[in-house]
């Protein structure tokens, strides 16, 4: 055998249809596209589009709203606090904010801040300085010795429709 003699089994390889070659090609005249129109062009075409009938993404309901005014809190429980400090991710000594909630592992991203809330106990003195937190979570920090500083929400970066700045 040789590199000249080699090829495919029979039937392996299908020779592509030559369009647009006269009506006895079977492929001739329209090209396979049918009649006139929009789709029988180039490119464009209506997606959705059902004949002139009311498409189906029209004729559902809208729903909701988007709030581009909404912030978007991590939500920590003190008991993954105290899990963290146990390992040793978290110092006692430090502020317990975002940047050091993500540097511990605790959380992933920082989002547009931390939201603390009460599940568990945390058994060491801790300074937390977060955008939010619940009644149950102060009780817990200010028992065990600690504070909570609750941060101003962040503001958000469009301005307010309610300022009238026209």
């Amino acid at each position: 055998m040789k590199l000249n003699e080699i090829s495919d089994n029979v039937g392996a390889r299908q020779a592509r249809m030559r369009i647009g070659r006269g009506i006895g090609s079977g492929k001739g005249k329209t090209g396979g596209r049918g009649g006139k129109g929009q789709t029988a062009r180039a490119g464009k075409r209506i997606k959705g589009f059902e004949g002139g009938q009311m498409p189906l993404h029209r004729r559902l309901p809208k729903r909701g709203f988007n709030n581009i005014f909404a912030v978007e809190l991590n939500v920590v429980n003190l008991d993954r606090i105290q899990a963290a400090v146990d390992r040793g991710a978290l110092d006692v000594k430090d502020t317990v904010d975002v940047e050091a909630l993500v540097r511990s592992r605790v959380l992933r991203r920082a989002k547009d801040g931390v939201r603390l809330l009460g599940r568990g106990e945390i058994k060491v003195a801790l300074h937390f300085a977060v955008h939010g937190a619940s009644k149950s979570a102060i009780a817990a920090v200010e028992k065990a010795g600690g504070a909570v500083n609750v941060l101003a929400p962040a503001a958000p970066s469009l301005t307010s429709p309610a300022s009238g700045g026209g």
